[in-house]
């Protein structure tokens, strides 16, 4: 009997599919286009996510995901069913078992709706864990010893903080501030700063580019392209690596202050054990530059980023699928 565990990560910027014995298969932007007229779905995915801000009138690209959490329904059901079809093919005759992972601050109704809508878009069974957790698994850290690791995941809208130990969480918190507050941050300042509209895509880039949450040794400087206010014609202008920090500096202090408030509620030996391990980044938002020194700066506690911070989540909830069965093997 083929059968194909999955491990999903549904996130609120991309979406990753890992495939056991495989590992990550498939990574695209959880972006779907639709024709508002006639409901048919145009492109899901990359496709899609080049559309953002570039459609006729009648066209939309939307993200079915905000913040970590299903706002449109029946879209985020035919995306999954997509993007589970394309990782899996064609040739498995049975359901797979698919592990999901959501933000920790969601609640019940939330769990059930992601459950649903992967039921509905082919899975035999559903498993639901928590970011931190998986995020954790996929850094390499056993979460399953008697001592404390602090995870910070980044994603692209929520960012989810958690001390774990015995293979859950004991103090976690997720707040809604993350990679896609940092673009629109930067959104802001460039219209104030500089009288300049720059869609989300151009901002995201600036981000990726010469985005700091800290001081850099050498300042990095990139060209701008977007519509001028006031003229209302198309202007290019050139943005320093130190105005971008300025631009997330009000975003960055609060998941740094997130962080110490999670630090604060932690149990006295789980935090020698996290002033001893130091504080592991994972997701895409934590390739921002200098987020690692603003952190280091305000807790004192040494911190890193994973390996692949990105793929993390997905690598952790595929390998909870067989941390599980590993289990019981009753399936």
């Amino acid at each position: 009997m083929l059968t194909t565990d999955i491990g999903i990560d549904l996130g609120t910027a991309s979406i990753l599919v890992y495939v056991k014995g495989k590992g990550v298969v498939l990574k695209e932007p959880s972006v779907v286009a639709f024709d508002r007229d006639t409901n048919d779905i145009k492109a899901i995915g990359e496709e899609a996510r080049l559309m953002l801000g570039r459609t006729p009138g009648n066209i939309v690209a939307v993200r079915p995901l905000r913040q970590g959490v299903i706002s449109d329904y029946r879209v985020t059901e035919v995306m999954l069913q997509y993007f589970i079809r394309k990782a899996v093919g064609k040739k498995t005759f049975k359901k797979p078992v698919i592990s999901v992972c959501v933000p920790s601050g969601v609640t019940e109704v939330e769990k059930k709706a992601v459950e649903d809508a992967t039921l509905n878009a082919g899975a035999r069974k559903v498993e639901i864990i928590e970011e931190p957790i998986a995020a954790a698994i996929g850094a390499g850290i056993d979460i399953t010893r008697p001592c404390g690791n602090m995870i910070v995941d980044i994603g692209g809208g929520t960012s989810d903080i958690a001390v774990i130990s015995l293979g859950g969480p004991v103090v976690s918190t997720s707040i809604k501030i993350a990679g896609d507050d940092f673009d629109e941050a930067i959104v802001r300042y460039m219209r104030k700063k500089h009288n300049l509209l720059i869609g989300e895509r151009t901002a995201e880039d600036i981000k990726i580019k010469i985005g700091s949450a800290y001081k850099r040794p050498e300042v990095a400087t990139l060209d701008v392209r977007g519509r001028n206010l006031v003229t209302g014609l198309p202007k290019t202008v050139t943005v320093t690596s130190e105005e971008t920090e300025e631009a997330l500096k009000e975003t960055t202090s609060q998941i740094v202050e997130a962080v110490h408030s999670v630090l604060e509620k932690t149990p006295p030996e789980l935090a020698a054990d996290i002033a001893d391990r130091g504080i592991v980044l994972t997701g895409g938002g934590s390739l921002l530059q200098g987020l690692e020194e603003l952190i280091e700066e305000k807790t004192g506690i040494n911190t890193m980023t994973a390996e692949d911070p990105m793929t993390a989540v997905a690598i952790g909830t595929g390998k909870y699928v067989e941390f599980l069965s590993g289990n019981h093997k009753d399936e």
